[in-house]
């Protein structure tokens, strides 16, 4: 098989260039994956994610895990095979690149060689300091807190988000609110965002609060059409 990358067999390395290779095949002689372009896979990217969530919130088994994030990594690499095949980048460079990043922004584990500090921090605290100091360091140019957040985020992942950025960087959160009724989308808006302030100020993460709150209606509704339905506990 053509496009393998040598290793081991059994290891790793030899499942991963196994991998690439039957990608590289599909793409020479399927004619659906063929025709796959970055652009078109971005939703598969989207969905296959999601799907990974639910798996893990819904508590499945391992088995399903194991299969979602086969679907994620074969996301990662298509979009590295193209990019091959047009003589942008491999996955190998992907992979590389990947594990330089994460030794040169974790400093409080890894020397600039690679190899371990003879000591760790003892709090996420102070991980956080330093992983925020190395970003700054490698961007200099960025001033603005929320710069690199995707626009594409759903709304209150979104929000949650920029106010983990704002605290960071020390700028001031929205002003809290009281509820409703509301006169306005805005107001509306308002309102969500001053409830993930306070979700997120309390540890919460609102868009997974929201996900769990709307699959327990989705299963009380399927159970009792007719209602009434408890609020989620």
């Amino acid at each position: 098989m053509a496009d393998q990358h040598p290793g081991p067999d059994g290891s790793p390395a030899g499942e991963l260039g196994e991998l690439l290779g039957v990608i590289a095949q599909l793409r020479e002689h399927c004619p659906w994956m063929g025709a796959l372009t970055h652009a078109s896979l971005v939703e598969y990217l989207l969905e296959e994610a999601y799907e990974v969530a639910e798996t893990i919130e819904d508590g499945h088994p391992d088995s399903e895990l194991l299969g979602e994030l086969g679907d994620v990594l074969l996301q990662v690499v298509l979009h590295a095979r193209l990019a091959e095949e047009r003589g942008a980048f491999t996955f190998d460079d992907v992979a590389r690149g990947l594990g330089a990043k994460m030794v040169r922004r974790n400093p409080h584990v890894f020397r600039p060689d690679g190899t371990l500090q003879d000591s760790f921090p003892a709090t996420i605290d102070q991980i956080v300091q330093k992983w925020d100091a190395v970003k700054r360091a490698e961007k200099p140019g960025r001033k603005n807190p929320f710069e690199g957040i995707p626009q594409a985020l759903p709304a209150l992942a979104r929000a949650h988000k920029s106010l983990d950025r704002a605290a960071r960087a020390g700028v001031a959160g929205p002003t809290a609110i009281e509820a409703g009724p509301f006169a306005t989308e805005e107001e509306l808006g308002n309102q969500l965002l001053a409830v993930v302030r306070s979700a997120h100020a309390g540890g919460f993460d609102a868009e997974r609060a929201l996900r769990g709150a709307v699959r327990q209606y989705q299963q009380q509704a399927s159970r009792n059409p007719e209602g009434p339905y408890p609020a989620p506990s």
